[in-house]
C-alpha cells in the first residue's frame, strides 16, 4: 500500500493554512514551515466556512529544524518563493516533489533551473480564503483547484490525498493552459483595481474603467494567441466579465498589497506577460504602462 505523503508547507498565510488543514483532516501529515527564529511548535487555526467553523492544531517548525522533506507545498507570495525554497533546499529529498500554488507564472522555470532533479508540479485555485485575525482563516468560497504537470496524463499517487481532502480538486495534464488563463485574467483585473483603489465590480460599473478592461483584453488576447493559447484568447473578454461579476465585492490581492504597503506580485503577473510578448515581438503598451506604474509604487 502506498504510504501517505507528509507535506511541508511554505507560506502559513490563509491559503497555506487552508490546504494544510484540508490535507490533515483527510488523514495526511502536514507541517507548516514558519519563519526562522519562530518558536511555535504548532499553530492553532480557526477555519470558518459559511455558518460553521472548527479549530485545528497544525504542526509547525522552522526551516532550520525541519527533518527530511519529500513533499513541499509552496503557498508564499511569488516574489518570496525562490528564496523560501532555497532556505529548505538542504532538507529536500534529491527527487522531492514541489507543488507551486502561487500567483503568476515563471517561477517553475526558475526552480527547475536551480534544482533540476526536483519533481516540480503547478497548481491554481479559485478557492477563496483570507485572514480575519491571527490564525483565524475565513474560507470565502470552495472554488476549484487544478494541479498537474504539463503533458503528464496520469496523476501521481500523492494526488489521491489532495483529491480526497480538497474540495473540487482535479488533475490537469494541460495545467499550463489553466495557469495562463488565470494569468491573463489577473493581468486585466489586478493592476487596474490596484491603481484605482477599487473593488473588482467597479471595472464593470465605471465606464472609463470598463473601456480600459476591453482595451487590455484585446492586448492580452493578442499575446495569448501568439503564445499558443488561442482558446484563452477567444474567450478572454467573456471570462474577465464573468470573474468581475462573480467577485464584484472582492478587493484583488494586488490592491490589498498596495493598501498594506507590501510588495506586489507584478513581476510574476504583468512582468511575465511582457516577457512573453517581447519573445513574440508584441509591444503591449497598455500592459507596459501598468507595469511601470505598479512597479514605481512597489519601490
Amino acid at each position: 500500500m502506498q504510504a501517505i505523503a507528509h507535506w511541508h508547507i511554505l507560506g502559513a498565510g490563509a491559503m497555506g493554512c487552508l490546504f494544510a488543514d484540508a490535507l490533515q483532516r483527510a488523514g495526511g501529515d502536514t507541517t507548516l514551515l514558519l519563519r526562522s527564529g519562530s518558536r511555535e511548535k504548532q499553530l492553532t487555526v480557526v477555519v470558518e466556512a459559511g455558518d460553521t467553523q472548527h479549530v485545528h492544531r497544525l504542526p509547525a517548525t522552522r526551516p532550520e529544524d525541519a527533518g527530511a522533506i519529500t513533499h513541499l507545498l509552496v503557498a508564499t507570495k511569488a516574489y518570496d518563493a525562490r528564496a523560501a525554497v532555497a532556505d529548505v533546499a538542504h532538507r529536500l529529498a534529491p527527487d522531492g516533489v514541489v507543488l507551486l500554488l502561487v500567483n503568476g507564472m515563471g517561477l517553475a522555470q526558475q526552480l527547475r533551473a536551480d534544482w533540476p532533479d526536483l519533481a516540480i508540479f503547478c497548481g491554481t485555485s479559485t478557492a477563496g480564503a483570507y485572514t480575519r485575525a491571527a490564525q483565524h482563516i475565513v474560507q470565502a468560497g470552495q472554488g476549484e483547484t487544478r494541479i498537474g504537470r504539463q503533458g503528464e496524463q496520469a496523476a501521481p499517487p500523492w494526488f489521491e490525498l489532495w483529491r480526497r481532502g480538497v474540495a473540487n480538486c482535479v488533475w490537469d495534464a494541460a495545467i499550463d493552459t489553466a495557469l495562463w488563463q488565470k494569468l491573463a485574467v489577473n493581468c486585466v483585473i489586478n493592476p487596474l483595481t490596484a491603481l484605482h483603489r477599487c473593488p473588482n465590480g467597479a471595472l464593470a460599473t465605471q465606464p472609463a474603467l470598463a473601456r480600459q478592461v476591453q482595451q487590455l483584453c484585446s492586448e492580452v488576447s493578442a499575446i495569448s494567441e501568439a503564445a499558443g493559447f488561442a482558446g484563452v484568447a477567444c474567450t478572454l473578454s467573456d471570462t474577465v466579465a464573468s470573474v468581475i461579476a462573480g467577485t464584484a465585492d472582492n478587493r484583488s490581492s494586488m490592491l490589498q498589497d498596495i493598501e498594506h504597503r507590501r510588495p506586489t506580485e507584478i513581476d510574476y503577473i504583468t512582468g511575465y506577460l511582457l516577457h512573453v510578448a517581447a519573445q513574440h515581438g508584441i509591444g503591449a503598451p497598455l500592459n507596459r504602462a501598468l507595469f511601470k506604474e505598479i512597479s514605481q509604487r512597489d519601490h
